[in-house]
C-alpha cells in the first residue's frame, strides 16, 4: 500500500507552504456550538497550570501526488473549524488595531498569523492565495467573507454558510472575553495562539489516490476508528459526473439524492448496504475490494450516474430487508425477517435484494416463501451446524447473479438451488442433538427461547409468545447449581448447564420460586406447567444427569427436524 504516516502539529501542517483542499463533493461544514465548545475546552485546558503538554486531534487523512497540494480525505470538519478560529483570532487583532490599542504591532502581528496559517493577499490582484480550500457549497463564501475579513451577509446562504459564519463570529467572541481590549491583549492572544500550534497534533495519513485511502478506512474502521468511506465513493462518482457539461440544477438533483440514501441508511450502514447491492447483481466480491471493484467498472459518467440511481432505488429494498417492522411487509414475511435479525445472519441480503427485484411486486407469494425459506436455511445452516459462511455465501451469490440475468425465473429454480446449503435432517439432527448455546448471551438467550416456544407450538398446538416477560427460560440444571447438583461433578455441570436439552419453557413465578434446588423439587413445578414439553420432561425423566439431557435433546432434535424444513 502506498502511504505514510506522521504524527504532525496544526504549526507543521499549515505553516509549511503547503495547502490544502477539501473535494468539491465532500460533505458539507456541519459543526455547531457542541462541537466548537468541546474544542474550545480542550484548548483552554492546554493553558490552565497544569494543563497537558499537547492535544491529540485524531486521524487526518490526505491525498497527494506531489506533495504540496493536498485533498483532505477524512478531518475537513477539524481543520476548517481551526482555520475559522484564527480568522476570528484575526479579526479580534483587527478590531484592537482600529481602536487604537497598540496598533502598529497588532497589525503586524496580524499580517504574520495571516501569512503563515491561512494564506496571503496578491499584492498586484488583491486575490488571496489560500492555503486551504473548501468544497463547492463553502468555498465561496470562505475566500470571499472569511479569509479577507469583509463583512458578511446574513441572507441567502447555505445552512453550511450559516455554521461558517457563526463560528467565525462565536470564536471571536470568545478571543474578546478571554483578552478583553488592553494594550497587552494583542501580545497575549499571539502568544496564545503561537503556542497552541505546536500543542494540536495530529496522526496524518498521506495516501496517493482513492484505492489507498479506501484501504485505510477499512484498516482504521476495523479498529474501531469510524470514517467516511461512503464520502470517498460519493467524491469518486461525482468527480466522474462532473467532467464535461453539467447543469447546476442537475448536479443539485443528483447530491439530493444521494443526500436521500445517506439519511435513509445511515452513513455507517452505507458501506454494508453497498456490498448488499453489488453482490445482488455482480460477482462476488470481499469487501476490502469493493471499491477497487466499482472504480474498475465505474468509469464513464453515464456509469456513474446510472449506478446512483440504481443505489437510490435499491437503499428503499435494502432499509426495509432490515427492519422486519416496515409497513411493507406481511406477517410472515415479517416473522422471517425478525427471525434473521435475531440469528445475526447477514449473507443471504444480496440474495433477497435480487428476489425482491425479480419476484415482490409479480409474485409476492414466490417472494414470501423463498424468505420463509431462508430463515429455515439460516437456522439450520448458521444456527445449529455453525457451518461456514463463505460457501454460503457464494451459492447466494450465484442466485442472484442467475435472477439478474433472467437465467433463474422461477420459485423452483432459487429453492433448487437453495438444497446447496440446505442441511439435510441426518446433519441437522446431528448437530442439535449435541447444541450447546450459552444464554449468558442475551441474543443466544433469545434464539433458545425461540427454539422451544416453536418446539411447544408443534407438540400443543399453543402458541406462546417468546418475548413475552410472563415466561422465563427455566434450566433444569441451574446455571449456579446447590449441594443437590452434587451427582454431578463440575465437569458434568459445565458441559451440561447450556446444552439445549437442559432448557425448557416455564412460567415466571414458578421459575423464580425454584431458584437453583434440586430435581425432584423442580419436577413438582413442571408437572402444572402450561407447557407440555416442560410437562413431558417432568413424566419422562425420574432423574436428571448427563444422560437424560443428552436423551431430552435426542427427542428434541428429531422435532427440530419437522419445524424447520424446507420442503
Amino acid at each position: 500500500m502506498n502511504f505514510n504516516t506522521t504524527n504532525n502539529t496544526f504549526r507543521q501542517l499549515l505553516g509549511n507552504g503547503l495547502s490544502y483542499r477539501v473535494p468539491p463533493f465532500q460533505r458539507d461544514y456541519s459543526w455547531s456550538e457542541d462541537e466548537w465548545d468541546d474544542l474550545w475546552q480542550d484548548i483552554i485546558a492546554l493553558f490552565e497550570e497544569d494543563g497537558e503538554p499537547a492535544h491529540y486531534m485524531g486521524y487526518l487523512v490526505l491525498q497527494t501526488s506531489d506533495n504540496k497540494r493536498f485533498d483532505i480525505i477524512d478531518g475537513q470538519q477539524r481543520i476548517t473549524t481551526l482555520s475559522v478560529m484564527i480568522l476570528a483570532g484575526l479579526a479580534y487583532l483587527q478590531e484592537l488595531v482600529d481602536t487604537g490599542y497598540d496598533a502598529e504591532n497588532n497589525l503586524r502581528r496580524k499580517e504574520q498569523l495571516q501569512n503563515s496559517y491561512i494564506g496571503y493577499v496578491d499584492p498586484v490582484t488583491l486575490v488571496p492565495r489560500s492555503k486551504l480550500e473548501l468544497n463547492r457549497h463553502n468555498n465561496r463564501f470562505y475566500q470571499t467573507y472569511l479569509v479577507t475579513l469583509d463583512r458578511m451577509p446574513q441572507r441567502n446562504l447555505h445552512a453550511s454558510e450559516h455554521q461558517l459564519r457563526k463560528a467565525f463570529f462565536w470564536f471571536k467572541e470568545r478571543f474578546t472575553q478571554r483578552f478583553m481590549h488592553t494594550q497587552s491583549s494583542g501580545h497575549d492572544f499571539a502568544a496564545m495562539l503561537d503556542t497552541l500550534v505546536d500543542k494540536l497534533f495530529f496522526t496524518v495519513i498521506t495516501v496517493t489516490d482513492e484505492l489507498n485511502a479506501f484501504k485505510v478506512f477499512e484498516t482504521l474502521n476495523a479498529r474501531g476508528v469510524r470514517l467516511s468511506s461512503t464520502d470517498l465513493l460519493k467524491n469518486y462518482l461525482f468527480s466522474l459526473i462532473s467532467n464535461g457539461d453539467l447543469h447546476e440544477a442537475e448536479m443539485k438533483a443528483l447530491e439530493e439524492r444521494w443526500e436521500r440514501i445517506v439519511d435513509l441508511l445511515g452513513s455507517e450502514s452505507f458501506p454494508e448496504f453497498l456490498r448488499v447491492f453489488w453482490n445482488s447483481g455482480n460477482r462476488l466480491v470481499r469487501k476490502s475490494d469493493l471499491f477497487k471493484t466499482i472504480r474498475r467498472h465505474v468509469t464513464t459518467k453515464e456509469a456513474a450516474f446510472a449506478l446512483v440511481r440504481e443505489l437510490d432505488h435499491s437503499a428503499e429494498i435494502y432499509a426495509a430487508l432490515r427492519d422486519p417492522m416496515h409497513y411493507g411487509w406481511e406477517r410472515d414475511e415479517r416473522g422471517a425477517l425478525e427471525q434473521l435479525m435475531m440469528f445475526n445472519v447477514r449473507q443471504p441480503l444480496a440474495m433477497l435484494m435480487a428476489c425482491y427485484r425479480r419476484f415482490h411486486d409479480q409474485e409476492r407469494a414466490s417472494f414470501s416463501r423463498i424468505l420463509r425459506a431462508i430463515a429455515v436455511i439460516s437456522l439450520r445452516y448458521n444456527v445449529i451446524c455453525g457451518l461456514q459462511t463463505h460457501e454460503q455465501e457464494r451459492v447466494y451469490n450465484d442466485i442472484a447473479r442467475k435472477l439478474s440475468r433472467r437465467e433463474y425465473t422461477s420459485l423452483q429454480d432459487v429453492l433448487k438451488a437453495l438444497g446447496d446449503v440446505y442441511p439435510d435432517d441426518q446433519a441437522f439432527k446431528a448437530a442439535f442433538a449435541s447444541k450447546t448455546l450459552k444464554t449468558t448471551n442475551s441474543r443466544n438467550k433469545k434464539v433458545v427461547r425461540y427454539i422451544l416456544f416453536a418446539l411447544e407450538k408443534q407438540r400443543s398446538g399453543k402458541a406462546f409468545d417468546f418475548d413475552s416477560n410472563t415466561y422465563n427460560l427455566e434450566h433444569v440444571l441451574p446455571e449456579s447449581p446447590s449441594e443437590a447438583w452434587s451427582h454431578m461433578d463440575e465437569n458434568q455441570q459445565e458441559r451440561c448447564v447450556y446444552r439445549l436439552g437442559n432448557m425448557t419453557p416455564l412460567e415466571a413465578g414458578a421459575n423464580r420460586d425454584l431458584g437453583n434446588c434440586g430435581y425432584e423439587a423442580k419436577r413438582e413445578v413442571y408437572r402444572r406447567s402450561r407447557f407440555e414439553i416442560t410437562q413431558s420432561l417432568a413424566e419422562r425423566y425420574d432423574e436428571w444427569n448427563e444422560v437424560t439431557i443428552e436423551a431430552r435433546q435426542k427427542r428434541m432434535a428429531e422435532m427440530a427436524a419437522t419445524v424447520w424444513r424446507m420442503n
